[in-house]
């Protein structure tokens, strides 16, 4: 019965442990975006956006964007998982667990807590005592094997309108921060507020600084940075698929529901935010789906994952 708590997320307030969370990845975004420019990236196609925004010149505005199923499709954790099985990180047992995670992740469309934690804490498990600089590297060929091609080009056009308006973009993730870094850097965005897994001599402990970047964490990232870097929340906008997020759209003055999850139109819709949808007509996720078509979609996943391992052996 517990798996069914991950079809109605619970939404918790933000605790100490968000805010130090929150507090760690703001100053970890700050640190890695002042250390390297982002790269130039591809001109998207042009999107349409109200005339007056994002408002050209007007430094004290940001963009805030989630990750995954917004910038995204799928998980990034996931994605990061699959190239480090490739590198021979885990074994196959795990590389079931990570498939099936993903499966749940596509079939329902939402982030539940207790589900995102337990695919980190297994990442975790898999990179402690390892060389942060090492885990980079490698981050950087993950992008270009699994992530690159997954990007929403809907999403990314819009995250380039405020980039022309010259404003700074940020992602904002339950990714870690490395992983989340490197992919705002290759979209060419200004950095990235992620999970901040500690490390002590440049190795990983195993061990989180404050919770994972999720919920109410997000928005005291955001508010974190914000302070920080002397922006004015009410001209900022943030851009999410996800109910979880509502906390830190809730902190903008221009939220955005970008491929939302059926919790999150509800609100948007009854709060006036504006929303768009880059899915196709077949949509990649669904909510509702009836638990047996639910159970056959995560166990295809893991089977399909290992039958694929299989032949390349």
């Amino acid at each position: 019965m517990a798996a069914l708590g991950w079809l109605t997320p619970r939404r918790r307030p933000a605790t100490a442990r968000s805010v130090l969370a929150g507090e760690a990845s703001a100053e970890a975004a700050r640190k890695t975006a002042q250390a390297a420019e982002p790269e130039a990236a591809a001109e998207p196609a042009a999107e349409a956006l109200p005339e007056d925004f994002p408002v050209p010149g007007d430094d004290r505005a940001a963009a805030f964007f989630d990750l995954d199923n917004t910038v995204m499709q799928g998980a990034a954790i996931f994605h990061f998982g699959r190239g480090l099985y490739k590198r021979e990180f885990f074994q196959r047992r795990e590389l079931a667990r990570f498939a099936w995670q993903q499966a749940w992740f596509r079939l329902a469309g939402v982030e539940d807590p207790e589900h995102m934690q337990d695919a980190r804490d297994s990442a975790l498990s898999i990179v402690k005592g390892h060389q942060v600089s090492d885990l980079m590297e490698i981050g950087e060929e993950i992008y270009d094997e699994y992530m690159a091609e997954r990007i929403w080009p809907g999403t990314r056009a819009l995250a380039q309108a405020h980039l022309d308006a010259g404003q700074k973009v940020w992602l904002v993730t339950a990714a870690p921060v490395e992983t989340a870094t490197i992919i705002a850097r290759r979209l060419g965005l200004t950095g990235a507020l992620g999970t901040v897994a500690e490390s002590v001599d440049g190795v990983y402990t195993g061990r989180l600084v404050g919770e994972p970047l999720h919920g109410p964490a997000k928005a005291e990232a955001v508010r974190a940075l914000a302070a920080a870097e002397g922006l004015d929340l009410a001209r900022c906008a943030a851009y999410s698929d996800s109910h979880n997020d509502i906390p830190m759209l809730s902190l903008v003055g221009h939220p955005y529901a970008i491929n939302p999850d059926t919790k999150l139109r509800k609100h948007a819709r009854a709060n006036d935010w504006r929303l768009r949808d880059y899915r196709t007509g077949r949509k990649a996720v669904k909510v509702g789906v009836p638990a047996a078509a639910g159970v056959g979609a995560l166990a295809g996943g893991a089977a399909a994952a290992i039958a694929l391992h299989r032949r390349r052996r």
